[in-house]
């Protein structure tokens, strides 16, 4: 069986490794440094980790400081607390300037469990590609997010990057290559296509496997940015499939369907239906009986597939 890794994971791992090749690179954290990995970085480049304490607002602010000064800040906290708290420093202190600084979210979505809807952030996507100058970036396994890490890095200007707390399989070989805003086919299809990103995208392959056993040959994309997206992969599986479904750990409004409609609507309209939070907050349990839940399952993109393509007809 393939071993799961959590982006969190693959996260602090790429960050230390990037720690060491950049002196650049410095890492804030919110005093979450074991939840968030950021204590990766902290072991190889004590003198570039800075704990802010439970001060996620000062952190920004900070790291605002730091890019100023020309340093590249990671700064790291739950989702919840990064888009939602500190969302006015990341608007005015971060955003509006465009300052070089990256903001690491992990524990994003449903899949935090347990902690329930206080602590699970199904808003953070759509809050942060409403603000000009912010790249986002919603990887879905180790290599996506190893590449994220490393392309935040390489552009000048702020970045999101969004992930989550649980194990994920791997999507990507090793020879991976991440290209920032532009989507991957994952798996071809003609008969429909499903857009995914972080999670989902591997629960959208297990989908499409089992649609063609029913003879339906389902076209994967994972879209790990979600900003800028890539439009002429959206209107390219437009024009090809004549049908589209989202599948994202997040809210239907704002996030990855969101973009894919507005995409859609203004350059080759077709049926979409979108799989994800249906405008609800989500609530304490097991990630895996919360995802079922929620309909955030292989076979709910199962029946949205089912559904696009008897609209298209």
């Amino acid at each position: 069986m393939t071993k799961k890794i959590a982006t969190r994971e693959a996260y602090g791992k790429a960050l230390a490794e990037l720690g060491m090749n950049n002196s650049r690179v410095v890492v804030l954290d919110a005093d979450l440094s074991k939840s968030t990995k950021t204590a990766d970085f902290a072991k190889v480049c004590p003198d570039r980790f800075f704990n802010m304490g439970v001060a996620e607002q000062n952190m920004i602010g900070t790291a605002a400081g730091l890019a100023c000064a020309g340093k590249i800040p990671f700064a790291s906290t739950f989702a919840v607390f990064a888009a939602g708290r500190a969302f006015d420093q990341i608007r005015n202190s971060v955003a509006y300037t465009k300052l070089n600084v990256k903001i690491a979210a992990t524990h994003a979505g449903i899949t935090v469990g347990e902690d329930g809807g206080s602590h699970q952030a199904i808003e953070d996507i759509a809050l942060m590609r409403s603000l000009p100058n912010m790249v986002v970036f919603v990887p879905a396994d180790e290599a996506e997010t190893s590449g994220a890490v490393r392309a935040a890095a390489n552009i000048d200007g702020p970045v999101y990057i969004r992930l989550g707390r649980t194990g994920v399989p791997p999507v990507h070989g090793e020879n991976f290559n991440f290209r920032p805003g532009k989507a991957e086919v994952v798996r071809e299809g003609l008969d429909a296509t499903v857009i995914a990103a972080g999670i989902m995208v591997s629960v959208a392959l297990e989908a499409a496997s089992a649609l063609s056993g029913e003879g339906i040959e389902t076209r994967v994309i994972s879209m790990h940015t979600v900003k800028p997206l890539d439009v002429e992969a959206v209107v390219t599986a437009a024009r090809e499939t004549g049908a589209l479904v989202t599948a994202e750990e997040h809210s239907i409004l704002g996030g990855l369907g969101g973009a894919v409609s507005e995409v859609v609507c203004e350059n080759f309209p077709v049926p979409v239906k979108r799989v994800g939070l249906q405008d609800t907050f989500g609530e304490s349990g097991a990630p895996d009986e919360l995802m079922k839940k929620f309909g955030l399952t292989s076979i709910a993109i199962m029946d949205a597939v089912k559904e696009v393509i008897k609209r298209k007809e």
